[in-house]
């Protein structure tokens, strides 16, 4: 069985290097989340076991809305099930007029990337890497990821029809989606297992990557 990572806003495969094989689709050619997630089903096996992280656990859920019967397992990582609330919609518009004037490497590094890790000796090397993913997406898909978020559905009807297979995963020091959202995500889907990692922030798989590999590999099995 084909297992798809979903990456995070502004992250491409890098962000799973160190995780189970895999197969890691793009959410960034589309702007709104109902049209990422119809893209991935166009180059999705026929039936896979799919994890997103942040935006891409976001995407994963409108997939297994739109098509339920297509996904084995599902893995939700650093998410939130929720729509966009109105303060953080507030802070998109002047973000991406930054980042389309030439300043998208000054948005991720003041106004985003503080929010995404936890303290700690391979903090530094992460944030380069992210900045690095950033800076190869561009400021147009920071753009449409941007759009896509501000005007996502409420998805928390659609995980309480779920009923396969489900690992919700979290660093316990993420800022960007604290763990009153993934326990909420865990109460709703029927004998989901919520697993909460020491030390990681938004990103385990970089910052926690052998036990983010531990978690995903009992899941899987």
């Amino acid at each position: 069985m084909t297992l798809v990572f979903l990456p995070g806003m502004m992250c491409d495969g890098r962000l799973f290097q160190h995780m189970p094989p895999h197969l890691c689709l793009s959410i960034s050619q589309h702007d709104t989340v109902e049209a990422l997630a119809a893209d991935v089903l166009q180059n999705a096996p026929d039936t896979f076991a799919l994890a997103g992280l942040s935006m891409g656990g976001i995407v994963a859920m409108e997939i297994i809305r739109q098509a339920p019967d297509r996904v084995t397992k599902l893995a939700l990582m650093n998410t939130n099930c929720e729509a966009e609330t109105d303060r953080i919609k507030d802070m998109r518009a002047p973000q991406i007029a930054k980042a389309q004037a030439g300043n998208l490497r000054a948005v991720m590094r003041d106004e985003m990337k503080p929010n995404y890790l936890a303290d700690g000796p391979h903090r530094q090397p992460v944030l380069d890497l992210c900045m690095d993913m950033a800076i190869d997406l561009g400021p147009e898909v920071f753009a449409r990821q941007s759009h896509a978020l501000m005007s996502r559905p409420d998805q928390k009807g659609t995980l309480k029809s779920w009923t396969k297979p489900t690992l919700i995963l979290t660093g316990e020091h993420d800022r960007l989606c604290p763990l009153h959202r993934h326990t909420l995500m865990a109460e709703l889907i029927p004998d989901a297992q919520l697993t909460v990692l020491k030390n990681a922030g938004h990103l385990p798989p970089l910052e926690q990557p052998a036990l983010t590999h531990a978690a995903l590999v009992q899941w899987l099995s």
